[in-house]
């Protein structure tokens, strides 16, 4: 790759559920293309997946900023939507906050958070109340 680094914004349309998925479909194409192994692909795209869902049921969407490093991968989450009152909580694998319509649609288990944490090296989440939330997680190369 270099040692250039890429970088890639995608909006997140949080009115629409069969779009969400779309930027982690995009990233794995990216990542594939550049030459990632199939474990980092995997990583990364299941932890922008899980981030993208949760924008759209929690947040009314956002955007993913996605940093391709030589040494690793950044994704950003940035929404406006009601934050997260208690990080630790929403952190416990099973909490959810999601109401009942989504979960009949198979959504708010209450695994995206975990998951994103599982999948990558570093995970970050800043969140203020009614004003939004921002995560940033890293997957090492």
């Amino acid at each position: 790759m270099g040692n250039e680094s890429l970088y890639y914004r995608f909006d997140v349309d949080g009115e629409n559920f069969t779009s969400a998925g779309e930027a982690s479909v995009q990233t794995k194409r990216i990542l594939r293309r550049v030459g990632f192994s199939p474990d980092i692909i995997k990583r990364v795209s299941i932890a922008m997946y899980e981030g993208e869902i949760n924008m759209v049921i929690h947040a009314c969407g956002g955007v993913v900023e996605l940093f391709i490093e030589e040494d690793k991968i950044k994704i950003i989450l940035t929404d406006h939507g009601p934050g997260i009152e208690n990080i630790d909580l929403a952190m416990q694998e099973g909490y959810s906050t999601a109401p009942d319509n989504i979960r009949s649609l198979g959504f708010g288990a209450g695994m995206g958070l975990p998951n994103m944490k599982r999948y990558t090296d570093s995970m970050e989440i800043e969140s203020k109340v009614g004003e939004g939330t921002k995560i940033t997680m890293t997957v090492n190369v």
